[in-house]
């Protein structure tokens, strides 16, 4: 496990944090790692890339990484298999996603046959990828075929060059793809608990410590992006690559606002919810949880009710 803390809380802990995804959802990690917000929390942070919340999710679990900044369903889908990973943070609370094709294919019909790229089976582009093709009257697997290709970009590589038919794309890509043209076959945008910080219950119960610095280094890079978009847009450019000034602006003002990215940060329970009913369409187990499950909000919490949070925003 990269993991080491001294039992003395005022020395530096270091960690290793996974996250799931090369979108804007993922900004409250970087801005904290870049802007040193971890390092004036007592977190010395090494931050690792994984294709896709599933795979960063397995890495979670298996304590590669005690800590990690992912979207739910498969939190949620772990946690019926027996997995004990949780939210301690929201992160972002609001999904919306593209399902965009190539311009000249502009009907459902057109769909037919075809393959959709997500970023990995069980992760948060497959669960709404299910919702866009219900809005359009196609089932997965018997009208299209959906196959994983990794993060945002490349799937939107994928769709331009005709190797699928269309992908689900979230910002900044889905700006990306509406600036070149691309065609919107559906729009979903909904509460859930999109990429949030999570963690295991029992590194809980052996480091409380380690994430309430974590918890708390969150809650002030939510605050810093809201209240610093020069740093904000310098981060995005860095992890994002992008240097169109049109798409990360309209990136920045997308993920810091406060219905997407709540300055409390409280894990959505409305969010888990919306994760869970589709499940327990189809899985016996899910009809036997509820969001409580998923989340231990005793941190945010602990924050909220001490004033701590509200003090950030006195001179918003």
């Amino acid at each position: 496990m990269l993991f080491s803390a001294s039992v003395a809380s005022s020395q530096v802990a270091k960690i290793t944090v996974g996250y799931g995804s090369i979108s804007a959802a993922q900004l409250p990690v970087w801005v904290a790692k870049e802007a040193g917000i971890f390092g004036r929390n007592g977190l010395d942070v090494q931050l690792v890339f994984f294709k896709g919340s599933t795979t960063a999710v397995m890495a979670l679990l298996s304590r590669e990484t005690p800590i990690s900044q992912v979207t739910g369903p498969p939190i949620v889908n772990a946690g019926l298999r027996g997995g004990d990973s949780v939210f301690v943070a929201g992160g972002a609370v609001i999904i919306d996603y593209w399902l965009m094709s190539r311009p000249d294919i502009k009907t459902a019909e057109q769909l037919k046959g075809g393959s959709i790229a997500v970023s990995t089976f069980g992760g948060q582009s497959e669960f709404v990828s299910r919702i866009a093709l219900k809005k359009l009257g196609l089932t997965p697997g018997k009208d299209v075929t959906m196959v994983q290709i990794g993060v945002p970009a490349d799937r939107l590589i994928a769709t331009e060059t005709g190797k699928v038919r269309a992908a689900l794309l979230n910002a900044p890509d889905s700006f990306i793809g509406e600036k070149k043209g691309l065609y919107t076959h559906a729009y979903v945008s909904l509460p859930s608990q999109s990429t949030g910080v999570a963690t295991t219950r029992r590194f809980v119960r052996e480091n409380s410590d380690v994430v309430r610095k974590y918890v708390r280094a969150q809650i002030e890079a939510v605050h810093r992006i809201k209240t610093d978009r020069e740093t904000g847009l310098r981060v995005l450019v860095k992890y994002l690559g992008t240097q169109d000034k049109q798409i990360l602006d309209r990136t920045y003002e997308d993920i810091s606002s406060d219905q997407k990215l709540p300055p409390k940060q409280y894990p959505t329970l409305e969010g888990l919810k919306a994760i869970i009913d589709p499940l327990a369409e189809t899985d016996a187990k899910a009809k036997t949880v509820k969001p409580e499950d998923f989340v231990d909000m005793s941190f945010v919490k602990e924050l909220d009710q001490s004033g701590y949070t509200d003090s950030l925003y006195k001179k918003r």
